[in-house]
């Protein structure tokens, strides 16, 4: 089946909710340990929309299989043109390209609304997602160690970077 990419709407918020939540139970995507309701994605997605930053769906038969979006990597008008992504795929859909396409999609989004930097901020270990983003061009750009904790162990944190 095809995916296409498009704009989310509102009435993909519970297939975003779900795979939201899957990531915080499941992986170390997400450096969260309780899932979270529809009210938070709401508010999340109202911001996000308010704020210019894409909101992007993997569309397949009309459902949502994966999201992307971006927003402020820090505080401070001097990071206005940096931004950073966060991309998830529905596990029973990973590795079929679907993140590369979602990642292309916003990359292009970022240049169109003239972004410099594109920062990566990986929980590792998430090999599939370092090598996607060093296929996209993004270069490791520092490793804290032990900053996370998930899964009664302590994580590291990849940081990447793509000049646009």
């Amino acid at each position: 089946m095809t995916i296409a990419v498009r704009p989310a709407a509102k009435a993909d918020l519970p297939a975003i909710l779900a795979l939201h939540n899957h990531h915080i139970v499941h992986t170390l995507s997400i450096w969260r340990y309780a899932p979270v309701d529809l009210a938070e994605r709401q508010a999340w997605f109202e911001e996000r929309q308010s704020k210019g930053y894409p909101v992007l769906v993997a569309d397949e038969g009309g459902e949502a299989v994966g999201y992307a979006s971006y927003g402020p990597f820090r505080t401070g008008e001097g990071y206005r043109r940096t931004v950073e992504n966060s991309i998830y795929v529905r596990g029973d859909r990973q590795g079929r390209g679907i993140a590369r396409t979602l990642m292309l999609a916003l990359i292009d989004a970022a240049k169109a609304q003239d972004r410099h930097v594109m920062v990566a901020g990986i929980g590792l270990p998430n090999e599939a997602s370092v090598r996607l983003h060093e296929s996209l061009g993004f270069s490791e750009a520092g490793r804290l160690k032990e900053i996370g904790w998930k899964f009664d162990r302590p994580l590291d944190l990849l940081l990447m970077q793509r000049i646009l």
